[in-house]
């Protein structure tokens, strides 16, 4: 991962199914939908939040549950039900005064794909779609909900120099 790039980036944006969650949608007999977080992850970003950079959802489906976790997160932003991912980091990077080359976008699909092509550093998970995996710059080795996010933030921050002082601070 190229350094100058990675310091530049003030903004990551994550999808959830195949992302945050191994995009499997458990739905139980009252209607409720399921899904399952990597605690991991949840670490990655608040590390990641701590160095400066802001994170956001952008998902194509509408949960409950993501505003729940994005809250346990402290993230503010989550764009919900948008299936033009571009689009929408486009409006936030607007919104925040940023240009799309300050931002890492990770995801796993088709619906991904331009916004992934557009990021300063686009991000993929290690069981992504092949267009995925193309167009990234970074994939990470482990599939997405088992830590693929915490790793992505992780390399990140080591390409910012800032791991060790990340580290640090659990020590």
């Amino acid at each position: 991962m190229n350094a100058d790039i990675a310091r530049d980036i003030k903004l990551l944006a994550l999808d959830v199914d195949g992302v945050l969650t191994d995009g499997r949608i458990t739905y139980g007999n009252d209607g409720e939908e399921l899904k399952s977080f990597n605690i991991k992850d949840g670490l990655g970003i608040k590390l990641i939040q701590a160095a400066g950079v802001e994170v956001t959802i952008i998902t194509g489906r509408q949960s409950n549950i993501v505003d729940r976790r994005a809250k346990e997160l402290g993230i503010k932003t989550i764009v919900q039900g948008r299936e033009d991912k571009l689009s929408a980091l486009l409006e936030i990077c607007e919104a925040r005064g940023l240009a799309v080359r300050e931002c890492a976008y990770m995801g796993d699909d088709l619906p991904d794909l331009a916004a992934v092509r557009a990021a300063g550093i686009g991000m993929t998970v290690a069981d992504a779609s092949v267009a995925l995996l193309a167009a990234a710059d970074w994939q990470s080795s482990l599939p997405g909900g088992n830590g693929a996010v915490r790793e992505a933030c992780e390399t990140l921050l080591h390409a910012r120099g800032q791991l060790a002082a990340a580290e640090a601070a659990f020590q």
